[in-house]
């Protein structure tokens, strides 16, 4: 059996990953609330937590969905309503991973499901788990395109947040927190600096090279794959970040000269 019969529900998992995750990461850092989604996916990972604590695993996407559309509710009514919003997300994560670690400590293996959790090995994925994933994606992407930029006020708010609370939802359970946060933040962040490209266009094809790259890293090194794919976007991003910065002073200042 060849290495692309092996990996490609990995490869099209991580295509589709990235797909739907640039869509919210470039919206999330034109708002300025950086740290939104790795609240949500903190608190949907409390769902997962008492699902594997206490469910014998029994409901974890309807548990992880129901603390990911709870996170969202809780920080649509905090945009509304109350003034730094950062601090209080923040103060959410950090309730979201603590409640994780006391739901956790009943287990025998609660510091490696901790782990799990916070980036999981998506290299092995099943193809039916694929065809799930690609399939909450497409309908997420249709509302996004089709629905969201017609829709004004709190309404808005609510929906962005909940579409964001469904692929979390995914997301979450196939590569973990950290790993949505590196996807949702990496690609547009460089997307968002660079302006030769369509943001959206160079957001995917960034992050899709860079995905792929720690894949093969990740297979052949033996490495975990969770950690390769974060380890891979920050590294990459903050390079051609500071990179093109550079760039364009040094055109700024020959201009002034």
């Amino acid at each position: 059996m060849s290495i692309i019969e092996i990996l490609w529900p990995a490869f099209v998992l991580a295509i589709a990953l990235v797909f739907v995750h640039a869509i919210f990461g470039i919206e999330i850092i034109k708002r300025g609330v950086i740290f939104t989604d790795l609240a949500i996916g903190q608190i949907a990972a409390i769902g997962m937590a008492i699902s594997i604590a206490f469910m014998h695993t029994h409901y974890q996407t309807e548990m992880t969905l129901l603390f990911a559309l709870i996170g969202a509710g809780i920080i649509t009514w905090a945009n509304a309503k109350l003034a730094n919003i950062e601090a209080f997300i923040g103060l959410l994560y950090a309730f979201g991973v603590s409640a994780i670690m006391l739901i956790l400590s009943q287990s025998a293996e609660g510091t490696e499901l901790f782990s799990k959790l916070s980036a999981s090995d998506i290299l092995f994925v099943s193809s039916g788990d694929v065809y799930k994933s690609v399939g909450i994606y497409s309908v997420v992407a249709i509302v996004m395109f089709y629905i969201y930029p017609h829709v004004r006020g709190i309404f808005k708010e609510l929906l962005f947040f909940v579409m964001l609370a469904i692929t979390v939802t995914s997301s979450v359970q196939e590569a973990g927190v950290l790993v949505v946060f590196a996807l949702l933040i990496a690609p547009a962040y460089i997307a968002v600096v660079q302006t030769g490209f369509p943001k959206l266009v160079f957001a995917w094809i960034f992050g899709s090279i860079s995905i792929i790259i720690a894949l093969f890293a990740s297979y052949h090194l033996d490495l975990p794959t969770g950690y390769s794919i974060i380890f891979i976007l920050s590294v990459a991003s903050m390079m051609l970040v500071i990179g093109y910065n550079f760039v364009w002073r040094r055109k700024t200042k020959n201009r002034l000269r």
